[in-house]
């Protein structure tokens, strides 16, 4: 779909009612998806492998831990590689949304255990039919309620989709909750996602709007913060987190990519930083606290 389309789509379904907005919500994305569930876990499977080389790496051993991971997404495809793959103890899976269907999660454990040759057994207990292990919390605000008593920290492409004073906030408050020495992990996409719908857009082209002019233009349905690498690593500095590995991906100036970003007019805010600051993608984060 176009995504002046989507945003006029998006919102026309914030004018409803909770809940209402919400259902109606579910049912366009289960329309217009034609990923199947293995491409989705493909997908996933990229960030764990991505995960794992950068353990090797640092000599982290994440058995018997206990997870916190926040944006549990569509079905809990990052803690089954937890479980299952770098024998955690324990994944909390925190959102503030509420998207698992049993049916999603038992057809996910089927093709999990054929795909990595494994056997997933849901707890009979469990109402979304999750194994032992794996604990699912929807419609929970992390920026309001309480943080579990964890070892490892993990979100995966979320904070983007935060507002900015919740990214602050919630490393505030993680810093002062949890216990010294707290791994911190997380993959994070600046990119302006508009852009999925229209190759000739920019994946920076939400640089050239001021922040009223951005905030008239997304919704609670497709929000993005345009938080650039170096504000993100302000706001660890600030609280002193140690940062233990960083990377990302460099826009290549031979391609088109570039020659797009190259012709977005930025707004002032944006031209204080360099192109590298400004295009780095696909970040990929550790810190400890």
């Amino acid at each position: 779909m176009n995504y002046k389309l989507k945003t006029i789509l998006f919102k026309s379904l914030s004018l409803l009612p909770n809940k209402v907005d919400d259902y109606y919500y579910h049912k366009i994305q289960s329309f217009f998806d034609k990923l199947t569930l293995e491409d989705r876990l493909k997908s996933v499977e990229f960030t764990y492998f991505r995960l794992l080389r950068v353990m090797n790496d640092l000599n982290l051993d994440f058995k018997d831990k206990v997870i916190f991971e926040f944006g549990s997404g569509w079905f809990p495809s990052m803690p089954y590689f937890f479980k299952y793959k770098l024998a955690v103890k324990k994944v909390l899976t925190f959102d503030i949304n509420h998207h698992f269907k049993k049916e999603k999660v038992l057809e996910l454990n089927t093709l999990f255990s054929k795909r990595y040759n494994c056997n997933v057994l849901f707890n009979p207990d469990s109402k979304y039919k999750l194994p032992d292990g794996v604990e699912y919390f929807p419609n929970y605000n992390i920026i309001k309620e309480d943080l579990p008593d964890v070892d490892i920290v993990f979100s995966r492409y979320v904070l983007s989709h935060m507002n900015e004073d919740d990214v602050d906030a919630l490393h505030k408050k993680i810093k002062s909750q949890l216990k010294k020495g707290t791994l911190v992990i997380h993959f994070i996409s600046p990119s302006d996602l508009r852009q999925h719908n229209d190759s000739s857009l920019s994946t920076q082209d939400f640089l050239k709007y001021s922040k009223n002019e951005w905030d008239k233009i997304h919704t609670k349905y497709d929000y993005h913060n345009r938080l650039r690498l170096p504000q993100f690593l302000e706001i660890f500095k600030k609280y002193d987190y140690e940062i233990i590995h960083l990377d990302y991906e460099i826009l290549n100036q031979e391609t088109k990519k570039y020659e797009l970003f190259k012709k977005v007019q930025l707004h002032e805010d944006y031209k204080k930083y360099l192109d590298e600051e400004l295009t780095a993608g696909n970040i990929f984060l550790i810190l400890k606290v």
